[in-house]
C-alpha cells in the first residue's frame, strides 16, 4: 500500500496491531479510540520474519514458516472484516516499522499512538526506538505493560489474582487453523480437560483446543478466554483444576511470559541466570537427521512430519520429539530444537517456545531429567495400531505395526532405511555431565532455601 496524504483525515490515534489482532478486549484500541473522530487502524508486514533464514531446510526459506503466515493473512483478513463492521478498514503496509511509522507519523498528522506490549526482545528494541521519536515529536504513547515478575509458576499463581473483566463481551470471529479446522469444544470437555490425558496420536480431531494460534496473535483475548472458561467452572458441578486444568495452561502461558519479561537473555543458555549450563553437542548431522524425519524413529519423525506440513502437533507430541533431541536421547542443544519450532509452528511465541525448550531440556524450571520420553514405547501406548504414523510416514503403509514399532533393530523397505546410527547416542559421560550440573543446582537451591530460612526465623 502506498502512503499519500489523501489517506488521513486531519490529527487522530494510530492504533498498531502487533499480538492484539481483534477488535474485542483490545486495551490499546478501546484508548486509541476515546473522544475520537476517526481512527488509523494499522498492521505492518515486517520484513525481518519474510527474509531467507540462513538455517532453514530450504533454501528461501523465510524465518516464518508458511502456514505461520498463512494463518497470519487469514486474520489480517478477518480483522478487517470486523473493522469493517464498525464503520473502518485495516490499513496493511510492508517494510521497516521503525521507518513506516515515521512516515505514518508525518503524513498522518498522528497525535497518538497505541500498541500492546512484546516480550520479543527484537520489538522490545524497536519500541524503545519508537517511543523515543513519538515523545520527541509530541506524540502521545500508550503500551500497556509493567510489573515486576515472579520465576515460578507457584509465585505467579498467588500474585496474578483474578485479571480485569474484558472491555467487551463479544468476540471478533476465528478463521480455521489450517489443516485443524475451526475450533468446537463443549462446556463438558472445558470442564473436564487435563492436560496428562491429551492424546498426541489425534490427528483427525485434535484432543486439545486448537486454540494457541489465535492467543499467540491475539486474535482472541487471553482475558475474554479466561472469563469463559470461568463462567463454564461455575456452570457445572464439577471441573478440574490447575496447573492441569484449562485454566491452568492458560496461567502457565502468562508465567512464561512473565518469567521471559523479568529475565536477561531469557532466549539463551549463555549469561541466563535460570538456566543450567549443560555440555551439550554441536552435532549438525544429529540435528538434521531430528529436522528432516530421518531418525529411523516412526514415532519421531512422523512427528516432525506433522510439523513441517502443518505447522502444529499435540503438546505430547513436542515433549516427544523435544526430549528425543535433548536430554533423551541426541544430547543436541535446546536453541537448535527451539529455532525449528520458531520457524515451523503457527503458534510460536518466543516467551513461550523459549520456556518449553529450556523445561524439556531439563534447563530451567524442571529437573527431573530421568523422566524420558521413549521414542517407541510412549508412541505405541498413544498409537497402538500405528494409525497415526502412517498417515505421516505413507512409505510404512506396506509395512506390518509390529514391524514398525520395533526398537529401530530391523529395516523397513529400501524407502525407509533405518538410521542405526543414531541409537545410544547419549554416553555414558553425557548423563553424568548433566546429572553433576543438575545435581550442582539442587545443592544450591537447597542452601538457598535455608540462608532465607535462617534470615527469617
Amino acid at each position: 500500500m502506498r502512503l499519500t496524504a489523501s489517506m488521513g483525515f486531519g490529527s487522530g490515534p494510530l492504533i498498531w496491531f502487533r499480538k492484539g489482532i481483534r477488535i474485542h478486549d483490545n486495551p490499546a484500541l478501546e484508548y486509541a479510540s476515546r473522544e475520537c473522530s476517526h481512527l488509523y487502524p494499522l498492521f505492518i508486514i515486517d520484513p525481518h520474519y519474510m527474509k531467507p533464514d540462513p538455517n532453514a531446510f530450504s533454501p528461501g526459506s523465510s524465518r516464518a514458516g508458511l502456514n505461520r503466515i498463512n494463518f497470519l493473512l487469514q486474520s489480517l483478513g478477518d480483522l478487517d472484516v470486523n473493522l469493517k463492521k464498525i464503520g473502518s478498514r485495516l490499513l496493511i503496509v510492508k517494510g521497516d516499522p521503525y521507518e513506516v511509522l515515521i512516515r505514518c507519523f508525518k503524513e498522518w498528522n498522528i497525535g497518538k499512538l497505541c500498541f500492546e506490549y512484546d516480550t520479543d526482545p527484537y520489538y522490545q528494541a524497536l519500541d524503545i526506538k519508537i517511543k523515543d521519536f513519538a515523545l520527541g515529536a509530541g506524540i502521545e504513547v500508550f503500551s500497556p505493560n509493567g510489573g515486576k515478575p515472579p520465576l515460578s509458576y507457584q509465585s505467579f499463581v498467588k500474585l496474578a489474582g483474578e485479571p480485569p473483566s474484558p472491555l467487551s463481551t463479544t468476540y471478533s470471529s476465528l478463521p480455521p487453523v489450517g489443516h485443524l479446522g475451526s475450533c468446537d469444544i463443549s462446556e463438558k470437555w472445558v470442564a473436564n480437560f487435563e492436560k496428562p490425558k491429551g492424546n498426541p496420536s489425534a490427528f483427525l480431531k485434535p484432543a486439545t483446543t486448537i486454540l494457541s494460534p489465535y492467543l499467540k496473535f491475539g486474535c482472541l483475548s487471553s482475558r475474554y478466554f479466561y472469563q469463559r472458561i470461568q463462567d463454564v467452572y461455575k456452570s457445572l458441578p464439577k471441573h478440574t483444576s490447575p496447573p492441569v486444568s484449562l485454566l491452568g495452561q492458560l496461567l502457565w502461558r502468562d508465567f512464561f511470559y512473565t518469567a521471559a519479561f523479568g529475565t536477561p537473555n531469557f532466549d539463551r543458555m549463555k549469561d541466563n541466570k535460570i538456566c543450567k549450563q549443560i555440555p551439550w553437542k554441536d552435532d549438525d548431522k544429529l540435528l538434521e537427521a531430528w529436522r528432516d524425519a530421518k531418525t529411523g524413529f516412526p514415532w519421531i519423525d512422523a512427528i516432525m512430519v506433522q510439523l513441517r506440513q502443518w505447522g502444529w502437533m499435540h503438546h505430547l507430541a513436542r515433549h516427544s520429539v523435544a526430549c528425543f533431541l535433548t536430554r533423551g536421547d541426541l544430547f543436541v542443544h535446546w536453541e537448535k530444537g527451539r529455532d525449528v519450532f520458531d520457524r515451523l509452528l503457527i503458534d510460536s511465541d518466543w516467551a513461550i517456545n523459549n520456556g518449553n525448550w529450556m523445561w524439556l531440556s531439563c534447563s530451567s524450571f524442571f529437573y527431573q531429567y530421568n523422566r524420558i520420553y521413549s521414542p517407541t514405547t510412549f508412541g505405541k501406548k498413544y498409537d497402538p495400531n500405528g494409525d497415526y504414523i502412517r498417515h505421516f510416514l505413507p512409505v510404512l503403509k506396506v509395512v506390518s505395526h509390529d514391524s514398525a514399532s520395533k526398537e529401530c533393530k530391523r529395516k523397513m523397505g529400501e524407502a525407509y532405511a533405518l538410521n542405526k546410527e543414531l541409537n545410544g547416542l547419549v554416553s555414558e559421560d553425557d548423563l553424568r555431565n548433566l546429572r553433576r550440573k543438575l545435581d550442582a543446582g539442587e545443592e544450591q537451591g537447597t542452601k538457598a532455601k535455608r540462608s532465607r530460612q535462617l534470615l527469617i526465623g
